[in-house]
């Protein structure tokens, strides 16, 4: 099975311009295949987990990746699935954020020499001169057909600003700018970027009479058809210190029965015969296939170690076997000899965002203190016990320990 076979089996291609040649390109290795990636956070997250591992498979494959990073394209915002702008970052923020977006994919891709690499479109973008591109760029590219594009549609509904609507050209703009410098053949993306993709083959069939090609990775969507990745905290993030290895364990150990084989299939390197064999299991088991999808993409993430020790503190809380020190926890210092209020407790460990949100998880039920469920907000917790050190359960599955320093 080539590696286009693979990825078909696993259920990650959505769309493609060019099979044939595309499945001949990259089975033999001659891809070189960008995928970009907007630097609008501090972190990566689950949402561009799915492209860093097809980034990964791939180079296994012998194919090589550039990585294209939105120092350009993120002056502006995509606003492919927005239904309204995004907040407009300085350009000291946006370096930031490149540069811990390299740090993290480093664990996935190899950008040693001959390897990968890694461009800015910062460099070459923001160097341009407006009336050059307008008449360079600009006679190729039809107003009628981009209003037509899926990526607009939303933003339509509300109002598009022209700020946005030269997303398109922009990324257009760079897929011709990478075939050009880098012999770049290929773009990969996610498969609500298809037209923007499509834009870019035209340009460059229109400009240098040669092919490139366009492939979509299917979007991880749940069962329910919703964008995984997302709790009620936000997103699920790739830096452990925004979403530590126990909780993006837990993630993970927590979805939908429906949508584990699925993304046992997407997401883990396991050899799809063993997928296949796990996939004949009885319903019983499902709890071990979650445990085992979870691990994988722990480790994936935050290494072997990290990932072990989230295991035991998953299976510490819910089997009581296993060492539960490597829940998420809270150290405390200068609390009074009266103790601390349990809303001031949940606030400080983050498990509320404030005291009226607190207040309502326990009038609600959803809070628990060393097994008991707390039924009084102004309920407060002695020094002593602090310093023995306390289990606080949010809802079903959020666990955290505090203890005093």
């Amino acid at each position: 099975m080539g590696i286009y076979e693979e990825l078909v089996a696993r259920g990650l291609i959505a769309q493609v311009t060019d099979e044939k040649e595309i499945r001949e390109l990259i089975n033999k290795g001659g891809a070189r295949f960008y995928i970009g990636f907007d630097p609008t956070a501090d972190s990566l997250h689950v949402g561009h987990f799915m492209a860093l591992c097809l980034m990964k498979r791939l180079q296994e494959a012998g194919n090589k990746p550039i990585v294209l990073l939105g120092g350009g394209t993120g002056m502006i915002g995509d606003p492919t699935g927005r239904s309204d702008m995004r907040a407009m970052l300085t350009k000291e923020e946006i370096q930031y954020n490149i540069d811990c977006f390299k740090k993290q994919m480093s664990r996935f891709i190899d950008f040693g020499e001959g390897k990968a690499i890694a461009v800015n479109n910062g460099d070459w973008l923001l160097n341009l001169n407006y009336v050059d591109v307008l008449r360079d760029v600009g006679p190729h590219f039809s107003v009628n057909k981009m209003l037509t594009a899926e990526c607009f549609k939303l933003r339509m509904e509300r109002g598009l600003s022209f700020l946005e609507f030269n997303y398109m050209i922009m990324q257009a703009y760079d897929f011709y700018y990478l075939h050009e410098k880098y012999g770049c053949n290929m773009q990969f993306g996610g498969n609500d970027q298809w037209s923007n993709m499509l834009a870019g083959t035209e340009l460059i069939r229109k400009k240098t009479g040669k092919d490139a090609y366009a492939m979509t990775i299917t979007l991880l969507l749940n069962s329910e058809g919703k964008k995984m990745g997302k709790t009620a905290a936000g997103a699920v993030w790739l830096d452990e210190k925004k979403t530590s290895p126990f909780d993006f364990f837990q993630y993970w150990r927590n979805i939908d029965d429906a949508d584990v084989d699925k993304c046992l299939k997407m997401l883990t390197f396991i050899p799809l015969n063993e997928i296949n064999e796990m996939e004949k299991w009885p319903d019983n088991r499902i709890n071990e296939k979650k445990e085992i999808l979870a691990f994988e993409l722990t480790k994936l993430i935050h290494g072997e170690e990290e990932a072990l020790k989230a295991k035991q503190a998953a299976r510490a809380l819910f089997t009581g076997e296993g060492d539960d020190e490597n829940m998420p926890s809270t150290e405390l210092d200068n609390v009074s000899s009266e103790g601390l209020g349990i809303l001031d407790i949940l606030v400080i460990t983050k498990l509320a965002s404030s005291k009226g949100e607190a207040r309502r998880l326990v009038e609600q039920g959803g809070v628990s203190l060393d097994g008991e469920k707390v039924t009084n907000f102004n309920l407060v917790v002695s020094k002593e016990q602090l310093t023995k050190g306390i289990k606080i359960k949010k809802g079903k599955k959020i666990f955290h320990r505090v203890s005093l320093k």
